[in-house]
This record gives structure tokens, sequence and C-alpha cells, in this order.
């Protein structure tokens, strides 16, 4: 078998609806395996995953183990020569792994690659591409430097290499890793003893230490919802927190006063995004009208009936609605998750976006990486 899509769940049941919906266009001319690890998800999930798509492998953990060890127990039954690590809440298009395995193939220089995110606006994820966050390289992103001089102080977010350029990055993130199997064995997977959020860099840097390289590639694009799976709570601040912790006290020699501003810095940044995360949850403003793109002309929206609902089955007709609050729902019966991901890296913030599920029950999105998606009911 080629590749081996693996997939951790944990109360995502709409994301993972749509993330498998594109999965399995993505897998149709690839010899290829989906996974789903759920972590003991209490939101329907597991029923959903059963109904709506029987033939993904479904590994169901009877409580919650972590990101790392969900993700290990899933590699363990994966049959693939390559791996996908992919986050629940991403989108990927029909040519995803198809041009993901090709690069690969001819650049066995490479040992993970990771392509370009963009969230539900289609705004650039900086994330995409990241270096290594030594205690100095995290000053400057916590302090804010980087925005100053992105030259001299952009180390964090790779600011040498633009979004555009496809090139090495130090760090890659988890919502979407691309490796020979043999490699994630070789490096023994993920860390168990990180919970979450940092063991994406800590396997990044640990692939780095054994003399491999890894590749940002831009020309394959895949959306993050990225709100779901990283919720910004008191939750959220004490685990990155400690996630942090353990990787400075793993990787780098640092002395107790370090060990200190590690500890005030990390929470100042968590808790920072969680108020930013809290403002932008409470102007979230209603859209002034709906336009579904899909064939189906029945469909109609079952929430806010006092807001406009259109339907159109191409996309040309809604350009001139452009920046008026207009929210496009688009069905992947209608149109692919390749051009909706086009269209939306096109026409960054000036639309809202939603998708419809697999049974067209309920459409879904997010209109900011810092919080959590909506779903609009469909009747």
């Amino acid at each position: 078998m080629k590749l081996s899509v693996v997939i951790l769940n944990y109360n995502v049941k709409y994301f993972i609806d749509l993330c498998l919906q594109s999965v399995m266009a993505a897998i149709k001319d690839v010899d290829a395996e989906i996974i789903v690890i759920d972590n003991a998800s209490v939101d329907g999930s597991v029923a959903w995953i059963k109904t709506q798509f029987p033939q993904v492998k479904l590994i169901e953990n009877k409580e919650n183990v972590g990101f790392p060890k969900g993700n290990n127990i899933g590699v363990a039954q994966a049959k693939g020569e390559y791996l996908c690590i992919l986050n629940p809440d991403t989108i990927v298009a029909e040519n995803t792994f198809s041009d993901a395995l090709s690069f690969m193939e001819h650049n066995k220089q490479y040992s993970i690659m990771g392509p370009k995110l963009i969230d539900g606006s289609g705004r650039f994820l900086k994330e995409s591409k990241r270096g290594v966050p030594t205690p100095w390289v995290a000053f400057t992103k916590v302090t804010g430097l980087y925005k100053i001089d992105s030259h001299l102080f952009g180390k964090y977010y790779n600011h040498k290499l633009p979004p555009h350029e496809p090139g090495k990055t130090e760090i890659l993130v988890g919502a979407f890793m691309l490796m020979k199997a043999s490699h994630y064995r070789e490096l023994n997977g993920f860390d168990e003893d990180c919970f979450m959020y940092s063991d994406d860099i800590d396997l990044s840097y640990r692939s780095l230490q054994l003399g491999k390289s890894n590749f940002y590639n831009p020309n394959i694009n895949v959306i993050h919802f990225k709100g779901e799976s990283t919720p910004k709570d008191f939750a959220y601040q004490m685990m990155f927190r400690e996630a942090m912790n353990y990787f400075f006290a793993k990787h780098f020699h640092v002395s107790k006063w370090v060990k200190i501003w590690i500890k005030l810095a990390t929470n100042a940044f968590s808790f920072l995004k969680r108020i930013r995360g809290s403002r932008i949850a409470k102007k979230r403003i209603q859209p002034n009208c709906y336009w579904l793109i899909s064939k189906d002309l029945d469909l109609e929206i079952g929430v806010n009936k006092n807001i406009p609902f259109k339907h159109t089955s191409n996309l040309k007709g809604v350009l001139k609605r452009k920046n008026t609050r207009t929210e496009l729902i688009f069905d992947p019966d209608t149109i692919s998750f390749s051009e909706c991901i086009a269209f939306m890296n096109t026409n960054k913030n000036t639309f809202y976006y939603k998708f419809l599920s697999s049974d067209k029950s309920h459409a879904i999105g997010s209109n900011s990486s810092n919080t959590k998606g909506e779903v609009l009911v469909m009747t």
C-alpha cells in the first residue's frame, strides 16, 4: 500500500465529516487507506463515521490518550509506505495526495513535507513553516519583536521563506505532515510524554537531529480550521505552557531564571490568545445573504429565515457579492474541493464560507482560526 492517512478525532463530528469527504475524494486514484482514531468522543462522532464512512478503519479508544499516543496507536496499524498525519478539522484537495507523493518520490532528500495551510476564511496560516523555537526565538515571538523586524527576529515563523516560495523549513505543523512510515518509526513516533501542542515541534526537531531536512510546499494547499483543534480556554493555557516547558527541558539546557521567564511568557502568550479568541467570537457578524453553490435546488437554510437565501450552480455569479457579508455554502457534489480551496485563496476575507456535510443535513465552517466553527442546519 502506498499511503496511510491517519486522523485523530476528538469531539469534532461535523468537521471530521467534511475532512473525510475530502480525503475520500483525494485517495480515489491512490492505493491508500484511512485510519481514524477516536479519543473517546462524546459528540456522536463514532456512530456518524460508522454510518457515513464505513470504509474507514476506525479505532475506538476508551479514553482521551492525547494527540501523540493517539496517532502512534493509528500508525501502529498503518500499512502504507507513506504516512500522512492529518487533523480532523482540515480539507484537502482532490490532487493533494497524488501531488504530495509525487513530490516526495522525486525529492528523497526531504524527510517530512508540509503544505501551505489556510484558515476557514482563506487566510494564510503562518505556522505552516516555522523555525526551531529556542528560548530566544520564543522570546522574539512572545514579545512581538518579529513584528518590528521580521528579517532580524522572524525565525519563529521562518519569515526568510515567503509564503508562496517552497523551501526547507525546520518545523512543520501536525495538522498535515507527510513522510515515509519508516522515518516515523525511526523517530519512534510522537513523544507520548507530551500530551499535545509541542508534539509536532518535537517530531520535526528530532528529524533535524538525525541530519534530515523538512520541506514547506506551498504548491499544495490545505484548509485548516484550527479553532476546532486548539480551543482557546484555560485548559489550553495550561496545556500549552506545560508542552513548551517540556520541549525546552528536553532539548535545551536553560537556567533557573530562563525557566521562570518561559513560564511567565507562555502564560502571557496563551492568555492573550484566549482574549483574542473571545473578542473575535463576540464580534461575529451575521451575513447579509446566503448563497448555496449547488445543483440541488431543493435545499434551504433551516435557520436565520430573515436572511436571504439564494442558489447558483457555479461561482461566477457570486463574484459581484465580494465584501458584502455574503456567506457561500459549497456543495462538494457540485464544486470540487480543489476549486473551493483555489477560490478561497483568491478571495480571502471577502466572503464567509461553509461546506455541506456528506448527508447535506448541515453546513459547517469557521470565519476565524481563533474561534470555534458554526453549524448551519439545512432543510
